[in-house]
Parts: C-alpha cells; structure tokens; sequence
C-alpha cells in the first residue's frame, strides 16, 4: 500500500467546511485513464448555509453496480499525522496517528488501495463515492440522494474494525428550553428555576425505562451545548440544552413519543418548549458469509442514502479513537480493510 499517499491525506486539514482542499487534491490524485470522475456541488442546506464549496466525488468503473462510499470531512481539531513503530506477538507493525486516520480517511485510503487492484485485475461495474459533511449532519450524503440514482450495492466505509456491521443503533436529537421565573437567590419561594425543571426532566427521562433491544442493547443519550447565563444570585430565568439519543429497533418511537408529549405534561405545562431536529432510523445491514460481524451505535450517511438496494457497513479502525486526540490506526488494518472490501466486490458482483 501507498503510505506516502496516505500522508498525503492526511496532511490535508479537512475539517467540516473544509473538505474543498481534499476534495482537489483527490480529485487529481484518484483519477486515472480507466476511471470517469463526476464532481457535484453540495451548494446551501441548513447546516452549509454559505454555500462553502464543499463536493461529492465519483470516481467510477465502467457501469457500477457495488459502490464504496465514505466520508471527506473530519471533526476538528485538526491534529497533523505521526507514524511510530507497533510491536505484537503477531507482527511487526506501523501506527499511524492524526485527525482522520481511521474516521474516515483511512476508510478514502483502504477503499480506493481496493480500487486500485481491481482496476489493474481488468475489473469494472464499480465506483467510490466521498461524501461531504458526514460529521455535521449529512449533507452532501442528502444532496447526492436527492439528486443522484443509487445501485444494486452500496458498501459504507466507518471504523468499524473491520467487522460487518448486522445493525446499527439510530439517533434522535432535540433542542430543549426550559423557562423558569428568576428572583433573588436568598428568597427562591418567590421564583422557579429553569435549573431544577431541568433536573425534574432529566430524573423523568431515567425513570422511563425504555425497552431493552435484543440486538442493539440499551437505549442511550447525552445532553450538549448545555447553557444557563444567570448569575450565581439570581435563580435561573432559563435553561438550553440539546439532547441526543443513540436508540434501538425497540425504543425508537418511544423515544420519539416521550418527547412529543413531555412538554404537555402537568408539571412542564408552559416550562418546556421541545424542538425536533429528526435523526436516523435503526437500521439492519447486509453481511456476507466468511466475515466477521458486529453491531454499532454510531450514525453514518448510510440511513440517507435510499436509493441503494442493500447496504454493508465495515471498515478499519476503532469508533473508541475516533474523534480523540489519540486517533490513530495500524497499517495491518488498512491493508486486512482494501483485501476485505476486493473480497467483497468479488462476491456482490455475482450475486
């Protein structure tokens, strides 16, 4: 494998907003005399509202029925590559560290390296397809469903240890504004703070007790962008906060039906205005015999890209290092990654 060209990529800062300058550099590095690469701007959305030149690339064989796809953008902060030695019982290896290097650049690296051996083997009836703004809520994965068809299969790159993804967990997220009555802190019987109605929700959200899933396990969620601007004094007027569930096969629309009626209820009744931002369904996977298999909680572009028949979810490296400072991946991974996904195409092609 191309290590150079991997720290390539890698040296390019691509953090959300910022995929143009990987998209250039790939869109000149990727093309070669048996491919056709199709460029589509992602243009305005809700979550790209200036327009900032991000693309979707489409690198294609011949007419593709299996499609690999991941993701341009990164999550910041930008944190430049390193390489250091890797010692097993195995192997001798090399670990390869920085901002992307298993979410999801070195899916872009291992996906393309299968692309390679393919097209030198003479094969075609396939293509790789990078998305922009995964990490941010989509975007370029909806645009290009909008206005792009789809194919028999579609193989989603994510770290996901090189196990075939069965299922995966969806996501719901809500923006959440509790109103209060703000008074001196020394006489708190004379107002109502939106601090302790957040506290009130929060002990009525764990005491719900949502269905466990067989498969997906338990329901999960994490409350960000948590913001209160009262002075220590002063009871809280008002409480904002965003909240972000992981959910299952079985608690989906619970989760969906507790949300939609909480503010409703007697003790929340014109305390609590609740914003529904969507998410995505749970979703089952393709898995192919002679693989191994495993299930995740993360989201993907997969669930908004509907207009493929079936969909595999794999890919190297670990979900527990991406999006921390110690991201990293193994070069041993990368290449198990590009032989699976040639594997892959091999079995889906006859299918």
């Amino acid at each position: 494998m191309d290590l150079e060209l991997f720290l390539e990529i890698l040296n390019i800062d691509s953090s959300s907003s910022r995929e143009k300058s990987l998209s250039d550099v790939l869109a000149e590095r990727f093309k070669t005399a048996k491919n056709r690469l199709q460029r589509f701007p992602v243009g305005l959305s809700e979550q790209n509202p200036e327009g900032d030149g991000t693309e979707n690339l489409l690198f294609s064989w011949g007419e593709p029925k299996v499609f690999f796809c991941t993701h341009l953008d990164t999550v910041p902060p930008y944190i430049p590559p390193s390489i250091e030695p890797h010692f097993s019982e195995e192997e001798d290896d090399i670990k390869i560290c920085g901002r992307g290097s298993c979410d999801a650049k070195g899916q872009i690296f291992s996906m393309f390296s299968a692309c390679q051996e393919l097209e030198a083997a003479g094969e075609e009836g396939f293509a790789l397809l990078l998305l922009s703004g995964e990490e941010t809520g989509s975007f370029g994965a909806k645009s290009y469903n909008a206005d792009q068809s789809g194919a028999d299969y579609l193989i989603v790159g994510e770290p996901t240890e090189n196990k075939m993804i069965s299922a995966c967990k969806g996501t719901k997220s809500f923006e959440l504004t509790f109103y209060g009555k703000s008074c001196h802190s020394g006489y708190p019987e004379h107002g109502e703070s939106a601090v302790e109605l957040f506290v009130k929700f929060m002990n009525c959200l764990k005491a719900q007790n949502f269905e466990e899933d067989p498969l997906l396990g338990k329901t999960t969620w994490n409350v960000g962008k948590l913001s209160s601007a009262n002075p220590q004094n002063i009871l809280s007027e008002q409480l904002n906060c965003r909240l972000y569930f992981r959910t299952s096969f079985a608690s989906d629309a619970a989760v969906c039906h507790f949300m939609e009626t909480i503010a409703h209820s007697e003790e929340f009744q014109n305390k609590l205005r609740v914003k529904a931002f969507g998410g995505d369904n749970p979703m089952h996977y393709l898995s192919l015999e002679g693989f191994e298999t495993g299930i995740a909680a993360f989201g993907s572009d997969a669930p908004q890209l509907g207009k493929f028949k079936e969909k595999i979810l794999c890919g190297p490296g670990s979900i527990l290092v991406a999006h921390t400072s110690a991201e990293h991946i193994l070069l041993s991974d990368l290449r198990k990654a590009k032989e699976q996904y040639v594997r892959m195409f091999h079995i889906l092609k006859n299918r």
